[in-house]
């Protein structure tokens, strides 16, 4: 039984304490870019990749920040679009809520099959069994979500520390075959490979947006949230550097096993074990950041159908719950779609993964906007904010032919949003 949202029911329930909130923010921001960009980013520049990671670390954390702050001073479901709306009207908020809820239908399918595409290789399965298992993925975040985010957040919180427990021990267990004599050359391919490689890396780190769309239930989110923001960048940056670090210093990169040098790493100590351990990281990554995600798009549809801007049954919320499986029911259609646009060879997922990655860095460069005129009483959240925003605008005219998606997204709804204005007048 359910009842629908309005100002006389009961809204979301403040239920994220500081661990649950540091849990959501690494899920998020820690994907399946762990298990291959370590690699890729060392066949490119070599040793020097390592620069990369540390230049990138530091670059994304204004951006953290920026997210962190306007969470702490405007804790709402409709996050980042919320954010924009206060700043520059609803015609603007409205897009950018548009911008994060269409990333996630694409986004989550193609986590839960890079997940079931490691379990894959170990049992042999083919294409039904990996879009089963697949399947199962999204539907496990799905029921999380509806039982509400004290839940999808304890579990988050355990799967969080199972991959960073993980992480260690493949650092860790691969510390006896590092070698000093795998850092030279520094540099084999030029220090314009660095840059190059940078760029790869930005991936890596995208989620800080997400977790803005369940300020609303944060305990304390004027305390919380920059807090979560701070603590969940510094274990990210570490366990990335990490993994980077003993990428090289182990040699597990080079052409034809880039892709899978974690596995490789470990299997140096662990031998076919390490092939299971790497397989059973992928699912939980996966599993984290779709649950992520999916708690995040679920809270933008109900923000944007109490604007009147998404269909009414978006905002229906569980009437024990008060969870929005309006939008949840959302999402599962269309996870239904993508996984079969996947497994029909309608678009392969090398492509169809440029078309959320658009819409994110979109999303990206309207919270920075936001908060350039949000923050302008607060010095870090000017510098912040000022310097995140140049790093997206300048990076985003490099996403090539899926730049394009986010501005068919607008136009779309600001014609939309014109007619049934005309409608109405």
């Amino acid at each position: 039984m359910v009842s629908k949202s309005s100002a006389h029911t009961p809204g979301l329930v403040k239920t994220l304490g500081l661990p649950q909130i540091v849990a959501l923010y690494i899920g998020a921001v820690i994907g399946s870019g762990v298990l291959l960009i370590p690699g890729l980013a060392a066949e490119k520049a070599g040793p020097a990749s390592i620069l990369a990671w540390l230049v990138m670390s530091i670059l994304v954390l204004p951006m953290a920040i920026t997210m962190g702050l306007l969470s702490a001073r405007y804790p709402s479901s409709g996050g980042v679009s919320t954010f924009v709306r206060m700043a520059y009207g609803d015609r603007f908020g409205n897009i950018v809520g548009w911008f994060f809820l269409l990333s996630v239908p694409i986004g989550a399918p193609i986590l839960s099959v890079t997940g079931a595409n490691y379990l894959a290789v170990l049992l042999h399965w083919g294409d039904l069994q990996i879009y089963a298992a697949s399947g199962l993925i999204l539907l496990a975040v799905l029921l999380m979500n509806v039982f509400g985010m004290h839940v999808a957040a304890r579990v988050q919180t355990i799967v969080v520390s199972l991959i960073i427990s993980i992480l260690i021990l493949a650092v860790v267990a691969s510390l006896p075959h590092a070698s000093l004599t795998h850092f030279t050359p520094f540099a084999p391919n030029g220090w314009l490979s660095v840059v190059s490689a940078a760029g790869l890396l930005f991936w890596c780190f995208i989620g800080w947006e997400a977790v803005t769309h369940l300020s609303e239930e944060f305990v304390d989110p004027g305390k919380n949230a920059v807090r979560g923001v701070l603590w969940s960048a510094g274990i990210v940056a570490l366990l990335y550097l990490a993994v980077a670090f003993m990428t090289v210093a182990t040699q597990s990169y080079g052409e034809g096993i880039s892709a899978a040098s974690l596995s490789i790493m470990v299997q140096l100590s662990l031998g076919p074990a390490g092939g299971w351990i790497v397989a059973v990281t992928a699912l939980f990554i996966c599993i984290a950041t779709a649950n992520a995600y999916v708690g995040a798009a679920s809270r933008i549809a109900y923000s944007l159908a109490k604007e009147r801007i998404a269909p009414r049954w978006f905002g229906i919320l569980h009437a024990k719950y008060r969870t929005p499986i309006g939008g949840l029911l959302f999402l599962s259609l269309t996870f239904v779609v993508v996984l079969g646009v996947l497994y029909f060879g309608i678009m392969d997922l090398s492509r169809l993964i440029e078309l959320p990655n658009a819409t994110f860095f979109a999303t990206y460069i309207g919270g920075c906007l936001a908060g350039v005129r949000l923050l302008h009483d607060n010095r870090w959240g000017q510098i912040a904010s000022w310097t995140s925003l140049i790093f997206t605008v300048g990076l985003y005219p490099f996403l090539g032919w899926s730049a394009l998606y986010p501005v068919v997204i607008a136009l779309i709804l600001l014609f939309w949003q014109k007619r049934k204005k005309r409608i109405t007048s």
